[in-house]
């Protein structure tokens, strides 16, 4: 089974309510097997527009990934991240 990854980009508006996206976002991760990768850290940015916050998340596969981000526990999640923070994400699968 090939491993998939989410790739976000986020600017976060409000950290204290981040951390509750954070919190209910766990359940789905714990359930869908995700491992983080990268989470915040420092950067460099290379080319194009960088944001503040890059999370890698790895997936045992990418329909893992695809059922984590579609769950209701994530959706909940989902909701809160879009009022306090802008982000890009995609699902890469591995090679």
């Amino acid at each position: 089974m090939t491993k998939a990854y989410w790739i976000a980009r986020v600017d976060v508006r409000d950290a204290e309510r981040y951390k509750d996206y954070v919190a209910t976002a766990k359940p789905a991760f714990e359930r869908y097997g995700a491992k983080f990768i990268a989470r915040g850290g420092a950067f460099t940015e290379l080319e194009g527009q960088a944001r503040a916050r890059n999370v890698i998340i790895e997936f045992p596969s990418m329909q893992h990934a695809v059922d984590c981000y579609n769950s209701e526990e994530y959706q909940a999640a989902a909701k809160i991240r879009q009022e306090v923070a802008d982000a890009e994400m995609v699902v890469v699968e591995g090679v």
